[in-house]
């Protein structure tokens, strides 16, 4: 790959729960005239796949228990919303001032198990949105409901900002994807001095992910895909779960 194209899809309009994504994307694919070629990826912002699949709660209809009262009292945050980050997550990892890191339940760990109030309608009452309860199967849907209405196979990666260990910031990170590695493992190949890799992994989704993102932007933006082209990758069915390094080869936990 020498360059890359990254066309963000910016008419698209609010999705609601029960919205049939595919056909709001493949919409918006065609009125954008782009020159779609087999293997060009499709980055789909969580927010909307979530709405899609209606993962909203109202927190007036949560009761948070009392470790839910505890965290809060530790962390400053709205117990009913604490009471949501446990109900979504496998184990708290921190708990401070401000700050709730969790082992989310699908293997992520994340502040606040990624629920989020940002760009989400609080006109019936306050609400978060969760993550999609399976963001692969997700990808994978809409892979197969574009490749219905467009003809032919595009990548999926469903695109959320995560903060990352050692660095400050959010940045993008795929949590779901369909019809492209997740990673590519050099181990083995030669560098130009003709020395083999040891070790070395590239996140080949997440760097899509992140590059993006650059285009999606994070407030009011209003681009929640972006068709990036110019990628060269052999086409495979991958999951984002093996991006997650495993618990035992974590040497933080």
């Amino acid at each position: 790959m020498s360059s890359l194209r990254l066309h963000g899809l910016a008419d698209l309009p609010l999705v609601e729960p029960g919205d049939d994504l595919a056909e709001i994307l493949a919409g918006a694919l065609r009125r954008g005239a782009f020159e779609l070629q087999a293997g060009d990826v499709l980055v789909v912002c969580q927010k909307i796949v979530s709405k899609s699949e209606g993962r909203y709660v109202l927190l007036e209809d949560v009761t948070p228990g009392t470790r839910a009262r505890e965290l809060a009292g530790i962390t400053g945050k709205d117990p009913r919303l604490v009471e949501l980050v446990l109900a979504e997550s496998d184990e708290v990892l921190r708990a401070d001032t401000g700050r709730l890191i969790v082992s989310h339940k699908l293997g992520f760990v994340v502040a606040n198990a990624a629920i989020d109030q940002s760009n989400v309608s609080q006109e019936d009452g306050e609400r978060v949105l969760l993550l999609p309860e399976d963001p692969d199967a997700s990808a994978r849907a809409l892979r197969e409901g574009l490749r219905a209405r467009l003809g032919l196979s595009l990548g999926v990666i469903v695109n959320d900002s995560f903060g990352r260990a050692w660095r400050n910031g959010v940045i993008g990170t795929a949590i779901g994807l369909a019809g492209l590695p997740a990673i590519y493992d050099l181990v083995g190949r030669l560098d130009i001095f003709g020395r083999a890799m040891q070790t070395t992994q590239t996140a080949f989704a997440d760097e899509i992910a992140s590059a993006a993102s650059l285009v999606m932007g994070q407030t009011d933006s209003g681009i929640p895909a972006v068709l990036v082209s110019g990628l060269s990758y052999e086409p495979a069915e991958h999951s984002a779960a093996e991006l997650i390094r495993p618990k035992t080869q974590d040497l933080f936990r």
